[in-house]
């Protein structure tokens, strides 16, 4: 696949730039691992050797995608979003708080509905969290806002209606390129139901050097910050998104790994990891709940 040119030069930079963030003290996290869904890859798996195709294509003029999820925009998300039971235990509650970790320099405010993709093309996904209290009953009207950065590692950078935007580091987090200068893509807050839960509606976060594949997250309320963290997903999984599906394969492979100590999610990475499935209509099922006290 030929890179267009503006794409290779922020990847570039992104690359040289690197990232170097340390992980904050943690306050306390969840792992709600579910069986009532068939999860492609609940269990981290730190064998680099796999049976996919690992190359990354960068010189073909055509593009195929041997994955078996679908690609494309969000309207491709025909399947409903699954009920409350993907998010139960088999036995009463038995979750941790959720860990903080650090929110990093690419946060700002921004409102949206559901669909956070702004049109953008990728691995279509379905993001559900629901919110819990220290009995594992569900809180509704808080505020969780999510944000990750695009395919190509770079994240939106239009600040001009937030009002909470002092902490974005600018070129640093969209590698200087005009339209996610321009853009709010794969940002969003939304309040949570008499459930717990919100519903997103995204795509695959692609990677870019030094961090592990992620989302951010954040749980207000009253304008208190109830916790501030990240999700990430199984190196086996993001090995096979980026060696096998064509909006990401000609990229390759993620250059940091939980495996190889991710300096956010460290050693105890396992209870930051989305659950994910495949949803009937070929696009991404990823969800997790998280717990405040």
């Amino acid at each position: 696949m030929t890179l267009k040119p503006e794409l290779y030069t922020r990847r570039k930079m992104l690359k040289t730039l690197g990232v170097s963030v340390a992980a904050v003290p943690m306050l306390a996290f969840l792992g709600c691992n579910s069986d009532t869904v068939s999860s492609t890859d609940t269990t981290s798996d730190t064998d680099t050797s796999t049976g996919t195709d690992t190359s990354t294509d960068t010189d073909d003029t055509t593009t195929t995608n041997d994955s078996d999820y679908v690609s494309g925009t969000t309207a491709l998300i025909t399947d409903d979003f699954p009920d409350d039971s993907i998010f139960e235990t088999s036995t009463a509650c038995v979750l941790a708080l959720t860990e903080a970790t650090t929110e990093g320099p690419c946060y700002f405010q921004a409102d949206s509905d559901e669909d956070i993709s702004d049109g953008l093309t990728g691995l279509p996904m379905m993001l559900c969290l629901q919110l819990i209290d220290s009995d594992c009953n569900p809180l509704a009207n808080y505020e969780i806002s999510v944000w990750h950065c695009d395919t190509s590692g770079i994240y939106s950078g239009d600040t001009s209606s937030s009002s909470d935007s002092s902490r974005f580091a600018g070129d640093f987090c969209t590698g200087g390129d005009a339209e996610a200068e321009a853009s709010t893509w794969y940002r969003g807050s939304l309040i949570t139901d008499s459930s717990g839960r919100v519903n997103f509606k995204t795509h695959f976060p692609g990677w870019y050097s030094g961090r592990t594949i992620h989302i951010h997250f954040k749980v207000a309320n009253n304008n208190n910050d109830y916790v501030i963290s990240q999700f990430c997903f199984t190196d086996a999984f993001a090995r096979e998104i980026c060696t096998t599906h064509s909006d990401y394969k000609s990229r390759g492979e993620q250059d940091t790994t939980l495996a190889s100590i991710d300096n956010v999610f460290g050693s105890d990475y396992e209870q930051f990891i989305l659950n994910t499935a495949q949803n009937s209509d070929g696009t991404l099922l990823a969800y997790h709940t998280i717990q405040i006290s």
